[in-house]
């Protein structure tokens, strides 16, 4: 693209419904705040009650006209991505823009409460079982999209379907982070394959923030910690990573331009992908592995017991 795109070239969106998921802070907040502006009614999806009322503050400041609303949703839980899904229903017969945000960097080993690995469980797991229980208000709405949010550590993914719980393979955070954001876009490969076969309008897309300063990543009071936050952030922040709001902009184009493909993959079009304006993006080829992406939708839809666009 000769022109950097952001959101003051974003096509209006009122009429338009938006679920955001991990609306709360980072990324979610600034794809919310982005999408109220040009007039959707956004859905705030949130864990933290408490956290979320202050997202909300911030995004009506941001954008006094906003048309949003919060409800409560743990994408570690089936039930309460059940029961999220269930009380959207009730309020609401369409679905326009799924925006799967939320996630999880960089946990210890630990289960969810369903027994999945914690990075999993939460970024993939919950998310599959997310767009099968709204499904229906998708197809039923015209140009409707799912944009799934992955990362560039999808690189160093090397998910292995015979060893989710890790009994072979030893368990390293980032790994767990880097295998769930595999699946995320093995997620997006098979459901752009099955809207496309059904002959749908809809959407389903992915893309990434480059290197951006959120909050996903835990933080300790170690001496580690404060040397990053004193000394390598400043820099990171300076010359090699995007504002939330400038990561958020790959999602924004992904969920909002005309022209965006089944499956495409959009991320920042500076160097190494760290940051920069919208673009098409590469992605490693165990992410986009059709015979792969196949498996693993029959294992989320046996492990989750959600099962969709068959």
């Amino acid at each position: 693209m000769t022109v950097k795109w952001t959101v003051e070239r974003m096509p209006p969106q009122s009429g338009r419904i938006a679920v955001v998921t991990g609306a709360n802070s980072g990324l979610g907040l600034q794809t919310a705040i982005a999408l109220a502006g040009a007039g959707a009614k956004v859905v705030m999806a949130c864990r933290s009650p408490a956290r979320a009322a202050a997202a909300l503050d911030t995004l009506r400041e941001r954008v006094p006209q906003a048309d949003a609303e919060l409800m409560t949703l743990d994408l570690s839980s089936l039930a309460s991505v059940q029961a999220f899904a269930d009380a959207y229903r009730q309020r609401h017969a369409r679905l326009d823009l799924l925006i799967n945000n939320a996630g999880i960097l960089g946990a210890p080993f630990g289960r969810t409460v369903d027994g999945f690995e914690n990075h999993l469980g939460t970024n993939h797991f919950g998310h599959f079982a997310l767009t099968g229980r709204l499904i229906d208000c998708i197809l039923a709405t015209p140009g409707a999209r799912i944009v799934t949010v992955g990362s560039l550590g999808h690189w160093r993914g090397k998910l292995d379907l015979d060893d989710l719980d890790y009994q072979r393979t030893p368990y390293v955070p980032f790994a767990g982070y880097a295998n769930s954001k595999q699946a995320n876009l093995l997620f997006v490969t098979e459901l752009a394959r099955r809207l496309a076969a059904k002959g749908s309008d809809v959407i389903a897309a992915a893309a990434h923030p480059g290197g951006a300063d959120t909050t996903i990543k835990p933080r300790t009071d170690s001496f580690k910690q404060r040397f990053e936050d004193a000394v390598i952030a400043p820099i990171a922040r300076r010359y090699l990573i995007n504002t939330a709001a400038q990561g958020a902009l790959p999602t924004l184009y992904v969920a909002t331009m005309p022209g965006v493909q089944h499956n495409d993959y959009y991320g920042p079009d500076g160097f190494a992908g760290l940051r920069g304006y919208p673009a098409k993006a590469r992605r490693r080829g165990n992410a986009c592995d059709p015979a792969l992406a196949r498996r693993l939708w029959a294992l989320s839809e046996t492990l989750t017991g959600v099962a969709y666009l068959d």
